[in-house]
């Protein structure tokens, strides 16, 4: 029996290097894909004092059956899935893995980057049916080129050192980043459509961003920028950009993240060659599962157990 209550994860899963930090806790698993009303009834049965989140929502609802929870803990950076003003009403802190799985997605940003600006997928297709372009093909060379960064947090500001350390000009853009490295020139995002080459996202979503990216910001943009967005799906108005791409305004798009997940079939992107897609995957990695997990981990203790924490 646990004598520190129960910890339901909205996942099939935790590192077990996090389960050894939750030692004494009762860890609930909610499955691979945890709807409202699973959440609802595993709340009502556990009545956890945290819920490390994964994968599905945590909104008003799931919190009010769980009248001793203290903590929601992301599973991750990304805190768009919980209802933060729902949690600060009732007194539940939210937390987020920063930085955990920074590495795995500016790894990735820069992966779909080198994808679009080499066409890597197209070059390959042709190639397996025979093809050799080498007299008609010319990719796009980023030295020397300008990259714009919207949102410098830790994934923000690690993939500009990889864009800095290619020669790329980097600009950025992020009302709340402080103390930014000398090679990140920090604009307003008018500039930043107007002077990119090419643009990566790395900002959270929230009500005041949403569908950022959209068909007037797109043609404020250089004719044949590359968008990258491993960020959330959210932020760019599917439509438009598909649109930007068919008209040459967008060179190539290289996604990690939709606006809906699992992204539907059939899909206006399936069978675009412009559209690089991948599902949402950017920061797994079996090095980022053990840092999110311990990062979340982590967090949930920060909350319930605070003076036993290192200072």
């Amino acid at each position: 029996m646990s004598t520190r209550g129960c910890v339901i994860v909205t996942g099939a899963d935790l590192a077990s290097q996090a389960l050894d930090l939750l030692t004494g806790f009762d860890v609930v698993y909610a499955g691979k894909t945890p709807q409202e009303a699973d959440l609802i009834a595993l709340c009502r049965r556990h009545d956890p004092v945290a819920i490390i989140v994964r994968y599905g929502q945590v909104g008003a609802a799931v919190m009010d059956a769980a009248p001793s929870l203290r903590v929601i803990s992301k599973h991750g950076s990304g805190t768009d899935t919980i209802d933060k003003v729902a949690a600060a009403t009732r007194g539940i802190e939210v937390r987020a893995a920063v930085g955990a799985n920074a590495a795995a997605v500016a790894e990735q940003a820069l992966a779909l980057l080198l994808a679009c600006a080499k066409s890597v997928v197209h070059l390959n297709e042709r190639m397996h049916a025979g093809h050799w372009d080498k007299a008609t093909h010319k990719s796009v060379e980023l030295n020397g080129r300008t990259i714009g960064l919207v949102g410098l947090g830790a994934i923000g500001q690690r993939f500009a050192r990889m864009c800095d350390a290619m020669g790329m000009r980097v600009l950025g853009h992020d009302p709340f980043a402080q103390n930014l490295p000398t090679f990140i020139e920090t604009v307003d995002l008018p500039t930043l459509w107007r002077e990119s080459d090419a643009i990566s996202l790395h900002c959270p979503l929230t009500a005041e961003n949403r569908h950022l990216v959209n068909a007037q910001t797109l043609a404020a943009c250089k004719r044949g920028v590359i968008l990258v967005n491993t960020a959330r799906g959210g932020l760019i108005d599917e439509a438009a950009l598909l649109q930007a791409v068919h008209s040459g305004q967008v060179a190539s798009a290289g996604l990690d993240s939709f606006a809906v997940e699992p992204m539907t079939a059939p899909h206006p992107f399936h069978g675009e060659p412009r559209i690089i897609l991948s599902p949402h995957i950017g920061g797994v990695t079996a090095d980022a599962y053990i840092h999110m997990g311990v990062g979340a981990a982590r967090n949930v203790l920060a909350v319930l157990n605070p003076a036993a924490q290192p200072a």
